[in-house]
C-alpha cells in the first residue's frame, strides 16, 4: 500500500490552480470536467508519482470543516522542503502571506501560509537536513 493521491478542498478551482502552479511552482497533471466541477491534480516538478487533487469545497460539511480549521490556525496539509529559509523568501517575494514565520518545532523547522483558497499550508524542513 502507498499514497498515490491526496486532496485538498479549495473555494475556487481556477484560482487554486493558478496559485498552486504559478505561485507555488507545482505542475498541472490532470484537468477534465466531472459533473459541474473539474478533476484537477498538480504534481511536484521533479516527480509525478504523487498527485494533489484540488477538490471543490461544494459540500457544506466540508466547507464548515475547512473554515473551522483555518480559523483555528490548523494547516490542512504539509509540504516538505529542503531549504525552508529559501522557500520562505521565494514565496514571500511572490506575495504569499505567512501566518507563522519559520520556527523550530521539535525535529523540524516549520512555516505556515494561507493558500488564498481557504486553507493553511505548513512547510517543513527536517532539522537533520538543515
Amino acid at each position: 500500500m502507498r499514497i498515490k493521491l491526496t486532496s485538498i478542498m479549495v473555494d475556487e478551482q481556477d484560482k487554486a490552480l493558478r496559485f498552486y502552479t504559478d505561485v507555488l511552482g507545482f505542475q498541472k497533471k490532470m484537468d477534465f470536467p466531472v459533473g459541474g466541477f473539474r478533476w484537477i491534480t498538480v504534481v511536484a516538478p521533479d516527480r509525478d508519482d504523487l498527485e494533489l487533487a484540488l477538490e471543490p469545497n461544494a459540500n457544506p460539511a466540508g466547507r464548515a470543516f475547512q473554515q473551522a480549521m483555518f480559523q483555528q490556525g490548523i494547516p490542512l496539509t504539509a509540504f516538505e522542503v529542503s531549504d525552508l529559509a529559501a522557500e520562505y523568501a521565494r514565496l514571500k517575494e511572490r506575495g504569499v502571506v505567512f501566518t507563522v514565520d519559520p520556527t523550530d518545532s521539535g525535529a523540524v523547522r516549520i512555516a505556515i501560509f494561507a493558500d488564498t483558497c481557504g486553507n493553511l499550508i505548513q512547510l517543513y524542513q527536517p532539522l537533520s537536513a538543515a
